[in-house]
């Protein structure tokens, strides 16, 4: 399994730079809802925390992406340069991610009542969202952020 795991690591291949996005997404969506979490927990809107959480996220997601996931293709940018290119794709993938997450709060509540939707369905609002995400950042982050 660990040959397996560092051979992933190493690969400059689609598939395994895919893996290793998909990975970090999971990373960044336990981040992504450990933050959520705690700003409810402290008292913040729903909306407003994750608005916090997705920063968060975004920011840990930047730093894991270039030296774990892209490693290979990072061509020596700037730092500001990458990071504004970064933010800039990524923001519309979190447009995405947090209409996903709305629309999943909103459902829940009309289907499961408000009970129910303050228990579990931030968390499911965040995968949910994130997988939405994941797919539109990791084509334009491979194009335009961490490009030849």
């Amino acid at each position: 399994m660990l040959k397996l795991l560092d051979k992933i690591r190493r690969s400059h291949s689609d598939r395994a730079t895919f893996i290793r996005f998909a990975g970090v997404g999971v990373t960044i969506s336990l981040i992504d809802a450990a933050v959520l979490y705690g700003m409810l927990w402290l008292g913040v809107d729903r909306y407003l925390g994750r608005v916090v959480s997705l920063a968060v996220a975004m920011a840990a997601g930047y730093i894991l992406n270039r030296y774990f996931t892209f490693h290979h293709l990072e061509t020596g940018r700037a730092l500001w340069h990458s990071l504004l290119r970064h933010y800039s794709v990524h923001s519309i993938g979190s447009a995405l991610n947090i209409g996903v997450y709305a629309v999943v709060l909103e459902v829940g509540q009309v289907m499961g009542g408000q009970v129910a939707a303050s228990a579990t369905l931030p968390l499911l609002g965040v995968w949910i969202g994130g997988v939405a995400g994941l797919c539109f950042n990791f084509f334009f982050s491979k194009k335009m952020v961490f490009d030849n």
